[in-house]
């Protein structure tokens, strides 16, 4: 009987190792049968929260189809570079950098030349001067306001003449355009004048604005006849 007890506690002791041995098997198993030790897996985390695309910083990656196309504003692009704007009178397509071709406020001096006054009108020359390096071009109409010494707007924006078309005037470095600046005679036309103290000019295309002393009286700001008009630019003075 003590031969027959001893053979069944070594039978059920072998029966529990090989339980704990089937464990710790099956832990550690990587799917193809063998047990192997943890694995490292090689290669760059996402960024948390990111664009699949990004670039590990958190940044989103950027994309670009090799064109530009610009309203009102500069474009670099090397290609093909299509510009178009309520100043301009149309669509100019450009060729090449667009860099090549607009002036930019920054690369123009203003200024208002005599008035040659006719049948109750006034007239006065907008001429805008390419006081860059480059050759640049300016096409359509020039933006204008009135201003008064605090720089406040007086009347309302000019309106545009539509007799002519737009031409683009080609610039070399010290060449001028001009455009026309006109209304009637507040004397003749009874309008409610305002005293200006400035004449806020805004080539075409552009958004900045080139500030020129206003030195010709008082001009028409509300009323019969108060309208304030404009031509596009040609090439000149205007004188």
């Amino acid at each position: 009987m003590a031969n027959t007890s001893q053979s069944l506690r070594r039978a059920a002791l072998l029966v529990s190792a090989i339980a704990v041995l089937g464990l710790t098997t099956t832990a550690c198993d990587n799917g193809s049968g063998t047990v192997s030790s943890p694995q490292t897996q090689s290669g760059t985390a996402a960024p948390a929260g990111g664009d699949a695309s990004a670039d590990g910083s958190g940044t989103p990656a950027s994309t670009s189809s090799g064109s530009d196309t610009a309203t009102g504003s500069d474009s670099t692009s090397s290609g093909s570079s299509t510009s178009t704007s309520s100043g301009s009178g149309g669509t100019s397509t450009n060729t090449g950098t667009a860099s090549s071709s607009r002036c930019h406020t920054s690369e123009l001096r203003a200024k208002v030349g005599a008035n040659d006054p006719g049948a109750g009108q006034e007239n006065f020359p907008i001429v805008l001067t390419n006081s860059s390096g480059r050759t640049c071009t300016v096409r359509g109409y020039p933006g204008a306001a009135f201003l008064n010494a605090s720089g406040t707007q007086l009347g309302d924006d000019p309106q545009r003449e539509t007799g002519s078309s737009a031409t683009t005037v080609t610039l070399k470095p010290g060449q001028s355009a001009w455009a026309g600046l006109t209304f009637s005679n507040p004397e003749v036309s009874g309008a409610k004048t305002a005293t200006a103290s400035w004449l806020a000019v805004t080539p075409p295309d552009e958004q900045d604005s080139l500030h020129v002393k206003w030195t010709a009286g008082a001009v028409p700001v509300s009323g019969n006849s108060s309208s304030v008009r404009l031509t596009v630019f040609s090439a000149g003075t205007g004188s």
